[in-house]
């Protein structure tokens, strides 16, 4: 079996060890003839990456691609991919992703995380996703003026063909649209990234929903505790099923004719005390 497209690779740490076992498979290959091929004084330095116990600079990375054969856009996209799992900042990770994903589309192979940023990039997308079915035939002046806040007429048409085109709604005809069972699917290094801009988003909608709307129309509550470690594992746990119990409420309505959001919030607000004040 062949190695897989290197497009096909969110962590490169994977793909040199994916390399190197498939260089083993075809003949007498070792880490130490690894490591000299790219450069390397360290015997063992490549396998340490793969470990996880090493990180590849972009200097590195230029030695290492060129050990391993890569040219033209299989080269570049192995930078964007040292780039990306190497970033701490999240504008990093994301830029560097979404150029993996263009090099990616560029090369006839569809990675779904750029759809993931593109649905979590705005509330927009996941609104408008539950509120155009419920306004069949309605033109997207109509649909942007239902909205709380603002979203333009242009902006809605745009959207609404990336939900159709992304698999998120489905035409039944003429301005009629009713949701697919898709959902947004990504990387597991990817998502996470995607979705704390949307949880960004979300809680400053939140912030302005307390002004915004009278008591009748919102419900605000929340609490300060202590806990643990146990504790906190089961209010998560407690917290997911409250999530899913919500959604199947909903789900028993069909004359639905409102969008409303919920964030669950749980975080800390003080560091871990030290043992020596413990009891």
């Amino acid at each position: 079996m062949d190695m897989k497209s290197i497009l096909e690779y969110k962590d490169y740490h994977l793909y040199i060890k994916d390399y190197y076992e498939e260089r083993k498979r075809l003949g007498a290959f070792s880490w130490r003839e690894f490591c000299k091929s790219a450069g390397f004084s360290s015997p063992n330095f490549l396998k340490l990456v793969c470990m996880g116990q090493s990180k590849l600079s972009k200097v590195k990375a230029v030695s290492v691609a060129r050990s391993m054969g890569l040219v033209g856009f299989e080269e570049e996209y192995f930078y964007e991919l040292v780039t990306f799992c190497n970033a701490e900042k999240d504008s990093v990770k994301k830029a560097a992703l979404l150029e993996m994903q263009r090099i990616a589309m560029e090369h006839k192979i569809r990675v779904v995380d750029g759809d993931a940023f593109q649905y979590y990039e705005s509330w927009k997308y996941p609104v408008l996703r539950e509120l155009i079915p419920m306004m069949p035939g309605a033109c997207p002046r109509d649909i942007a003026e239902e909205c709380k806040e603002h979203v333009s007429a242009e902006e809605v048409r745009d959207i609404l063909a990336f939900l159709v085109k992304a698999g998120f709604l489905k035409k039944d005809g003429e301005k009629v649209y009713s949701q697919t069972e898709q959902t947004v699917i990504g990387s597991k290094e990817a998502l996470p990234i995607a979705i704390r801009s949307m949880h960004k988003e979300m809680a400053n909608m939140a912030a302005r929903a307390v002004d915004r709307y009278s008591a009748s129309e919102r419900y605000f509550t929340g609490v300060t505790f202590s806990v643990n470690q146990e504790a906190k594992d089961r209010i998560t746990k407690e917290l997911d099923a409250c999530c899913k119990l919500v959604l199947s409420i909903a789900n028993e309505y069909k004359d639905l004719d409102q969008v409303c959001r919920i964030n669950f919030q749980f975080f800390p607000v003080t560091e871990k005390i030290k043992e020596t004040y413990r009891a």
